[in-house]
């Protein structure tokens, strides 16, 4: 298995650790629920260096990623990111993406682990027909390390981080910290204010165990890859290989809105703008339960009106923590995914009901 830069402060702090998309990672430390509850309420240190890293530069650089990315680029400012699909011809799901405008004609685009080399193979193949772009993986070079939770941004400040104070959310910044150059987002996954840090691989170790000495006495703890799990659910957020793949699509997804059409041609549109017309054969919907139960990938979702008839599937399920409630996202018929529908899902043999609704399940109550 791969192992990131924190490979020995996930094994000091006696993580439980698990082999995810072929990479050694912490699942818990504390406890999933702890966790979880630390974030929500203080802060959790996350180790997301598993994630590949992708260098897309040169004046040819928004050209090349208005066509091989289904969001606008040409919107995206210096020191702003974005959220993005990469397609196959076929309109499928190869990635979803974050694309983070670092300075002009630089960008840094952020893969799933389990997608990472299948990325670069994809990019470095389209790349070999562009003028004036270049294609590197940093993946092995950069260290991601994410600090969410409502402490986040005073634990930063006092670590030394500048920038953190101004930054807002979907915004990058490089800033020195840690003795070395830091890209620092706000693009986090969990509903609560947070960070994440792009740094040399060799100052991972350091700014780990900096971040934990200033943060614990502010109740910062290392969260793995458990609650984070739970915390990007609760706002109802895609995961790849689960809710979606190559034969998923945008508009399957729900994520209409990162397709442009109006940008011109990139890769997919062909076959995104048929589905268009012609309508999806399914929808990805956010639904919660009506009865206390535990919803899991792959249970066969019901219509309420007939509860043998199978209408689709959960492909993301749990009870959340904070809500006390089952909730999940599941891809099913066109004519069910209104918000307010009624729908049951099969949990061992008995058809529990549940309505659909509009993620994220969980939002942060105003101060």
């Amino acid at each position: 298995m791969k192992q990131t830069p924190l490979i020995a402060q996930h094994r000091a702090a006696g993580a439980r650790l698990v082999d995810f998309a072929g990479w050694e990672m912490p699942i818990q430390y504390s406890g999933v629920l702890d966790e979880y509850h630390t974030v929500r309420s203080k802060a959790g240190l996350f180790d997301v260096s598993h994630m590949g890293r992708i260098s897309v530069s040169g004046p040819g650089s928004v050209g090349f990623l208005q066509y091989v990315t289904t969001n606008d680029v040409s919107k995206v400012s210096v020191r702003s990111s974005q959220y993005s699909m990469v397609c196959n011809p076929d309109g499928g799901i190869k990635d979803d993406i974050f694309i983070y405008h670092v300075k002009p004609y630089e960008f840094l685009v952020c893969v799933n682990a389990s997608n990472q080399e299948k990325i670069v193979a994809w990019l470095m193949e389209k790349v070999a027909h562009v003028q004036g772009c270049k294609v590197r993986d940093r993946s092995a070079e950069l260290a991601q390390i994410a600090v969410q939770g409502p402490v986040s941004r005073d634990l930063l400040i006092a670590t030394g981080v500048s920038g953190a104070t101004d930054l807002k959310v979907r915004q990058c910044v490089e800033v020195t910290a840690f003795g070395g150059s830091v890209i620092m987002s706000r693009t986090g996954y969990t509903g609560e204010l947070g960070y994440e840090l792009y740094l040399p691989a060799q100052l991972a170790a350091q700014a780990w165990e900096q971040l934990l000495k200033v943060g614990q006495p502010e109740g910062l703890k290392p969260a793995g890859l458990g609650a984070r799990d739970l915390l990007r659910l609760d706002m109802g957020y895609l995961l790849y290989g689960n809710d979606i793949s190559e034969e998923t699509s945008p508009l399957e997804a729900g994520a209409d809105w990162v397709v442009n059409f109006e940008k011109g041609e990139f890769v997919g549109r062909a076959a995104l703008l048929s589905q268009r017309t012609q309508g999806v054969a399914r929808r990805m919907v956010g639904f919660e339960l009506l009865e206390k139960a535990v919803p899991r990938h792959g249970f066969p979702v019901l219509s309420a009106g007939s509860p043998g008839q199978s209408i689709g599937e959960v492909t993301s399920g749990n009870l959340s923590p904070i809500l006390q409630k089952g909730i999940g996202l599941a891809s099913v018929e066109p004519r069910y995914a209104e918000p307010g529908t009624r729908i049951a899902v099969d949990i061992r043999g008995k058809a529990v009901p549940a309505i659909v609704v509009k993620p994220p399940f969980y939002r942060k109550p105003k101060s």
